[in-house]
């Protein structure tokens, strides 16, 4: 009967947290502001660095930290709720941290508003891995932004990082499911960014 419960808060967890990371937040900033529809500028992408296609400035870094956030206050709310249920059993506390955290990176980038057509799942993605160990989602935004200063790709810079972030969870925090559960965020990233790749591969990703 436990086992039973478990898995129902499990998948309600999983649930909550993609529909709480599928809020298209860029979509939502361009057209309040103004700036039409963003999925017909640039690539297409709802996520932030499309946005600062657009030419604003200010409603791309709204986008960022909204995109970011949502997972981060995801993970919060959770973190309230299910010490509660739970009793504080903080191992139970831990995995469905990371549950809520796959789950938001889901709903960016497979939005069911948008036909599963969402973002790439980097700023949902670094909100999600700050909530879950700020040190280690501190030195990744920092390489996310050394590289992107140095070589202004956007692509490159968050790939690196992520590429990254795993390997710092498997060293670094005693809990493997925070190291499996950003290995999913990473892997996720990775494939939502699979015609960067290419486009790096054959030196014509754009700039910043």
């Amino acid at each position: 009967m436990t086992y039973d419960l478990n898995y129902l808060v499990l998948g309600s967890i999983f649930i909550f947290g993609y529909f709480f990371g599928s809020i298209p937040f860029g979509l939502l900033l361009t057209k309040i502001s103004g700036l039409g529809d963003i999925r017909k500028i640039g690539s297409g992408n709802i996520g932030a660095t499309n946005v600062l296609r657009t030419g604003n400035k200010k409603i791309a870094l709204f986008t960022l930290l909204l995109d970011g956030g949502k997972g981060a206050v995801a993970i919060y709310l959770i973190t309230i709720i299910l010490p509660k249920v739970f009793d504080n059993n903080s191992n139970m506390v831990e995995f469905y941290q990371c549950t809520v955290a796959i789950s938001a990176v889901v709903g960016h980038c497979f939005p069911i508003w948008l036909r599963f057509k969402g973002g790439k799942g980097v700023a949902t993605g670094f909100g999600v891995i700050l909530s879950l160990n700020l040190n280690i989602g501190i030195v990744a935004l920092l390489i996310w932004v050394l590289i992107a200063k140095v070589f202004k790709i956007s692509s490159m810079s968050a790939l690196i990082a992520f590429f990254l972030i795993p390997i710092f969870m498997f060293y670094y925090e005693t809990e493997f499911i925070y190291f499996l559960s950003s290995l999913i965020i990473s892997l996720i990233c990775f494939v939502q960014h699979r015609e960067n790749v290419k486009r790096l591969i054959n030196r014509s990703e754009p700039k910043i």
